[in-house]
């Protein structure tokens, strides 16, 4: 599904307009970024939960000549899904 059919998915299931629900979507996907820029944590209750983990330097090798390489630290953004959304992938 891509952000278009999303749209369209929310409109239909909340009865709004299709410009409403995606000013809804981007509010939260800037509202969600903020946050986890932040390093704050977004728990959706029954979805699931957005947090910011460091992730440690270490050691790699590139594929193509087998030479080591190191790659840097950085922070990732991290999904756990919830009980709810787990129940209805299965």
């Amino acid at each position: 599904m891509n952000k278009q059919e999303l749209v369209d998915a929310m409109a239909d299931a909340s009865g709004l307009s299709k410009a409403d629900a995606k000013r809804a979507l981007d509010g939260f996907v800037d509202a969600a970024s903020a946050a986890l820029k932040a390093g704050d944590r977004i728990s959706l209750v029954g979805f699931g939960s957005f947090s910011v983990s460091e992730r440690a330097a270490r050691k790699g090798r590139n594929p193509q000549t087998g030479k080591e390489i190191n790659i840097a630290a950085k922070k990732v953004v991290r999904f756990k899904a919830g009980a709810e959304l787990s129940g209805t992938v299965k």
